[in-house]
């Protein structure tokens, strides 16, 4: 080595293990960060709670729903708010026939273990849809904005086909644009007028029995013969400030329900101990 080699690097060339610091390297000793946690069971943290549809329907016990307990700053509450439900007419009503019909419901407010829904929207299955459309016949839609009295404001949307006059031997039932343009105008105008003079209570029982589709048939007889007229679709795009009052009239007379008291069984004298 050349005299001007310093030695201390001799030492750490040759040694490196020597010259580390104690206690730097802390992960080695310990295992993976925060170690193995208990499996605990995530259901134990959570409640259960009943879903209320509106008066306007038959069944007003629509299931249940899942949902953390309270802890600190996260309410069980204000994470029930806002829920969505997709529920079929034929459960709602006891009806089989309106199988093909999704109502989805909204959890407006909750009180006690109950959630108070409202109406939020409806539309068709897929397979009704599709039955409904064939060959050598015109199909005529029709979508249109409202507003309740009660400050919603709704999309509905209609779907119409045309059908063969009595006693029609053509194949064929094409109606012409013309027609077409006039039996849209007549959807837009009839969907107006009963969605704007209601509130929305009474228009949720209008699209249950189908009252606005068979208007529009009878309206549009004149013009061209329709079948299969329904509103198949209804979006809510813009809603009013929350008013408990309004809701509680939506559901009519709900009470909640609470369980019979119970009185409790007087415990059993305690038996004298012979005496010695």
């Amino acid at each position: 080595l050349p005299p001007f080699f310093p030695l201390e690097m001799l030492f750490s060339l040759r040694d490196p293990v020597d010259k580390m610091a104690v206690g730097k390297n802390k992960r080695i000793s310990k295992g993976k960060k925060g170690g193995k946690k208990k499996a605990t069971d995530p259901f134990a943290k959570k409640d259960w709670y009943d879903i209320k549809a509106p008066s306007s329907f038959n069944v007003r016990n629509v299931g249940k729903t899942l949902v953390s307990r309270t802890s600190g700053t996260k309410i069980a509450s204000d994470a029930l708010k806002g829920r969505v439900f997709e529920v079929s007419l034929a459960d709602l009503q006891k009806n089989e026939e309106d199988a093909y019909r999704k109502i989805r419901l909204r959890v407006e407010d909750v009180q006690g273990r109950n959630c108070l829904t409202n109406f939020w929207g409806m539309d068709f299955t897929t397979d009704k849809l599709r039955s409904l459309v064939r060959k050598w016949q015109t199909l005529i839609e029709a979508h249109v904005d409202v507003k309740t009295t009660d400050g919603y404001t709704l999309r509905l949307f209609c779907i119409s086909f045309t059908k063969k006059r009595q006693g029609q031997i053509k194949r064929t039932c094409y109606a012409q644009s013309s027609q077409i343009r006039q039996i849209r105008k007549k959807m837009t105008d009839i969907m107006t007028r009963e969605a704007s003079s209601v509130d929305l209570k009474d228009l949720v029982s209008k699209f249950i029995p189908e009252a606005i589709g068979k208007d529009i048939e009878k309206a549009c007889q004149g013009i061209y013969p329709l079948q299969n007229t329904y509103i198949r679709k209804v979006k809510i795009l813009r809603t009013p400030k929350f008013d408990l009052t309004k809701l509680m009239d939506v559901h009519g007379d709900y009470s909640e329900e609470v369980g019979a008291k119970i009185d409790r069984p007087a415990a059993p004298a305690a038996e004298e101990a012979p005496a010695a």
